[in-house]
This record gives structure tokens, C-alpha cells and sequence, in this order.
């Protein structure tokens, strides 16, 4: 089992200001309990909020920062209360590392919404130490928010399912969205909409993908398998498409119109935003009362719907697409993540990047 050490410092690639550019920060971390475990973190996904976070887009970022929620790990050291995980398991954390335990989303084992609940980064433990994400050579996490990564199920490719995957899936279940032969549509084919189109198929449905532009047809059909591809700005096209959908997945991150999507939805269908947007968006309140349609949202799953959503993935032979980079070309990444270049996904391989000789590097500079 090993002795946990009351602290540790590590490396990591955080973020000083807004500008967003990351490099190398040595930190010491939290304080280990007896149901804390210590992973080496092997594989850490991109994510668009690790942008919003990062530039301080949603205007609540502290400094130092180091970003990253997808991450992958080998648990190295466990607690003497530990009782999921030994030295040697594979485990993904997430989006959240705390919660309170005695809310009614706790209770309903949706922690996702607690009201108290601890983001992987840029917030603070119980203790008042800051939390530090996944683009760091090691993580201390309570048990109760890691999942364990099925063996079939390559690190890598586990990565992007921690926040993409479940983002998506989650809703399809909370809303009764898995029957198969529905027909659901995906707004944006970036990171979570690669991902929307693939479980979606997966569980039997007729999925359009909705872009601004033809430029991902090929992409969206020959590749992922999706049976249509809508462009909003083509209006004949939409017009035809009118009152032909169950759902749509939004994943689009910017401010955009909600009307021309909720013309495309049948009677009861559901409008679920899943993009992090910080200004209002507005629509007319006919295009929902006149087709009894819900503009509703989901934020990310649960640490069970993690898990479900990692075996359904390996049941159904499902991977993310991804591109695996180091540490050291993460800053290239993030300003290609945000101008739309990635199919889909961008995986830092943390491991094999040597974060600590960067760091010493850097220091010597």
C-alpha cells in the first residue's frame, strides 16, 4: 500500500494570468487523508472550458492555474481507508474531485450538482488549498471521484470519455433519450459532438449532425457514421428538416440563435445545451409553447454515469478520436482547440513528456 506523505511537491503546467499561455509551476499538494489516493498521471484530454478557465473568459479564474479534467492515471499510493483502488489500477478523474455528501443531488448519487461541489481546478479543498488539474505529473484524489478504466479500454482513448463522453451520454439517459430508432441531431462536431454522434449511433439512432458549413460533411458521414448532415445557413435545407427531431445535442461553446434549431424539433422534443456560453441567449416563446418543446441543459455525469458511459464504450467498441501530444506542445494545442483545429480531441501524453525536466529547464533559463 505505501505511506502517503502528508505532502508532495509536483510539476505542473499552469496558467499565471489571462493570457492563458502555460508553463512549467512546481506546487506542493494537498494534504492526503485516509481516503485519498495518489495517482501518476499518465494522459490528461483537452477540453474546450480549460480555455474559458485559463483566458478567464467566465471571469472567476485564480492564478496560478493548471488546467486539465480528462485525466488518466496509475494509482501509486492508496489510503488505509482506500477500499476501491490499489497500487497498480488504472483510473480516470473528472470534472469534480468533492462534494458535500448530504444534499439531495449527493443523496440521488448526481453529485455533478451539488451546490458545494469541487472542481478538478481553479477552485479550493475544504482546507482551503487550491486545486490543480490533470496537466501535472501527479494528482491526489478521495476515492469516491475516481472510476476505475476498463482493461479493454486504451488510457489515451479513456481520457476525452471523462468529460466529453459523459457530457453526452448523460442526457440521453436522464431524459429517456435511449430508445433505439430516435432521431436526434448534434449541433457542433468538435470534441463532445464526435463523441454525441458515436454514442448516439451506438444506441440505434438516426443522427444528424448540424454544422454552419459543409465542411465537415465527409468527416460527419464517411467517418463517424452519421446518416444526415444539415448546414443552418442553408434555409431550404432547415425548412425541410422542420419538426423532424426528438432531440438535439447543442455542444456549440459560443453565444448562437436557439429559433432555427427548435423549428427542427417534433412535439416534446428536447433542445439540450451542453456548451459553456457566459452571456444570455434568447429565442421567442412560441417556438416552444407551440410544439410543447424544452430548452433544458446537462452538466457533464455523475461518477456512475462515468462509469457506465467507459464500459458502454467498450461494449459497444467505441473510441474517441483524438490526436496525442506532449506537455510541451499544449499551448500550440489549445490555440488550435480554439480555432477549431483538432479532430476531435487533443490528449496530452503527461508521462511521457518529462514535465519535470521541463520545469528544471526552465528554471535554469
Amino acid at each position: 500500500m505505501g505511506s502517503l506523505a502528508s505532502e508532495r511537491k509536483v510539476v505542473g503546467w499552469a496558467a499565471r494570468d489571462a493570457t492563458g499561455h502555460l508553463s512549467p509551476y512546481t506546487y506542493t499538494l494537498r494534504n492526503t487523508g485516509p481516503e485519498d489516493v495518489v495517482v501518476k498521471v499518465l494522459y490528461c484530454g483537452i477540453c474546450h472550458t480549460d480555455i474559458h478557465q485559463a483566458k478567464n473568459h467566465l471571469g472567476a479564474s485564480k492564478y496560478p492555474m493548471v488546467p486539465g479534467h480528462e485525466v488518466v492515471g496509475e494509482v501509486v499510493e492508496v489510503g488505509p481507508e482506500v477500499t476501491k483502488y490499489g497500487v497498480g489500477d488504472v483510473v480516470g478523474v473528472g470534472v469534480i474531485v468533492g462534494c458535500c455528501r448530504e444534499c439531495s443531488p449527493c443523496k440521488a448519487n448526481v453529485e455533478q450538482y451539488c451546490n458545494k461541489k469541487i472542481w478538478s481546478y481553479n477552485d479550493v479543498y475544504t482546507d482551503g488549498r487550491p486545486t490543480q488539474g490533470g496537466f501535472a505529473s501527479t494528482m491526489v484524489v478521495d476515492q469516491k471521484f475516481l472510476v476505475k478504466i476498463p482493461a479493454r479500454l486504451a488510457p489515451e482513448q479513456a481520457a476525452p470519455l471523462l468529460c466529453a463522453g459523459v457530457t453526452v451520454y448523460s442526457p440521453l439517459k436522464a431524459f429517456g433519450l435511449t430508445t433505439p430508432g430516435l432521431r436526434g441531431g448534434i449541433l457542433g462536431l468538435g470534441g463532445v459532438g464526435h463523441m454525441g454522434v458515436k454514442v448516439a449511433k451506438a444506441m440505434g439512432h438516426h443522427v444528424t449532425v448540424i454544422s454552419s458549413s459543409s465542411k465537415k460533411r465527409a468527416e460527419a458521414m464517411d467517418h463517424l457514421g452519421a446518416d444526415a448532415y444539415l448546414v443552418s445557413s442553408d434555409a431550404a435545407a432547415m425548412a425541410a428538416a422542420a419538426d423532424s427531431l426528438d432531440y438535439i445535442i447543442d455542444t456549440v461553446p459560443v453565444h448562437h440563435p436557439l429559433e432555427p434549431y427548435l423549428a427542427l424539433l417534433k412535439l416534446d422534443g428536447k433542445h439540450v445545451l451542453l456548451g459553456v456560453i457566459g452571456e444570455p441567449l434568447s429565442f421567442v416563446s412560441p417556438m416552444v409553447m407551440l410544439g410543447r418543446k424544452a430548452i433544458t441543459g446537462s452538466f457533464i455525469g455523475s461518477i456512475d454515469e462515468t462509469a457506465e458511459v467507459l464500459q458502454f464504450c467498450v461494449d459497444k467498441g467505441l473510441t474517441s478520436q483524438i490526436e496525442v501530444v506532449k506537455m510541451g506542445y499544449v499551448n500550440e494545442a489549445l490555440e488550435r482547440l480554439e480555432r477549431n483545429d483538432v479532430r476531435y480531441r487533443f490528449v496530452v501524453d503527461v508521462a511521457g513528456s518529462n514535465v519535470e525536466e521541463a520545469a528544471a529547464d526552465a528554471a535554469s533559463n
